[in-house]
């Protein structure tokens, strides 16, 4: 029960990030498992499965407020469900002990970024066309090998170019879920060919996942609610730092271990 609690209390924080900024979600849940010593391919299979329930529970809240730039949406969702397949075969081909100091050294640099991004301020200028795909496909691959990166590479490359924040946040939560299924079904696939050797100990985290859902649905419809509030750059300053000092922590567990 209290990893329950534990967990839903993660879900919610990140979800409410996530659905008032269009990133962070599964960059801090992912960065939480690892923190308890699940393996990369694990904690990314766990997010992303509770991701089905709040990517939908979020897009449809933005659907409902009108959020959505449906151009822009279809240019990027492709090229994100291809990256974030690629990224979910490549991170089940290998074990998660090669996989983790690679994992936690991306999730660093995300929480380096986020931190960064937070100082600068947002330009208003037309997206190029030609970023939407590049940032789809790396966005996708990044978010599924890494367990969480949509939002931060897809959201801060779009509002980077020029895009309205309401649109971007909107358009990128709502293609979010599409992204998500893909990803879920590739660790499905890759579970019942046998391809993913180290996927039998993955229901030991059906408590972590159960609270991550119920967190992260809670959370979602009043995301806007939680955090207008708190100033884009304050928020986006504190999520930064966060992920910085769980990743940090997890690779002085790692150098530990050596």
């Amino acid at each position: 029960m209290q990893d329950f609690i534990l967990f839903a209390l993660v879900g919610f924080v990140g979800q409410a990030v996530d659905g008032a900024l269009g990133m962070a979600y599964g960059v801090v849940c992912s960065t939480t498992l690892l923190g308890f010593g699940v393996s990369p391919a694990h904690a990314s299979a766990s997010v992303h499965a509770a991701e089905l329930f709040t990517t939908a529970a979020s897009g449809s809240a933005h659907i409902y407020h009108r959020n959505i730039d449906w151009k822009l949406f279809w240019r990027l969702m492709p090229f994100g469900v291809l990256g974030g397949v690629l990224g979910a075969f490549v991170l089940t081909s290998f074990e998660g002990a090669i996989m983790r100091p690679y994992v936690t050294t991306y999730l660093a640099l995300v929480g380096a970024w986020l931190l960064f991004r937070s100082f600068r301020r947002i330009p208003s200028k037309p997206i190029p066309v030609g970023a939407v795909a590049p940032l789809g496909l790396g966005g996708g691959f990044l978010d599924a090998a890494g367990g969480g990166g949509w939002g931060p590479m897809v959201t801060t490359g779009l509002l980077g170019f020029g895009g309205t924040p309401r649109y971007v946040i909107g358009t990128v939560n709502a293609s979010e879920f599409l992204i998500t299924l893909s990803v879920s079904l590739t660790f499905l696939f890759a579970l019942l060919t046998g391809h993913w050797e180290e996927a039998g100990e993955l229901t030991e985290n059906l408590v972590p996942v159960a609270g991550l859902i119920l967190g992260g649905v809670v959370a979602a419809p009043i995301a806007g609610l939680v955090v207008k509030s708190i100033a884009e750059e304050t928020l986006l300053g504190l999520v930064g730092v966060l992920i910085i000092m769980l990743a940090g922590w997890q690779t002085a567990e790692l150098l530990e271990m050596v």
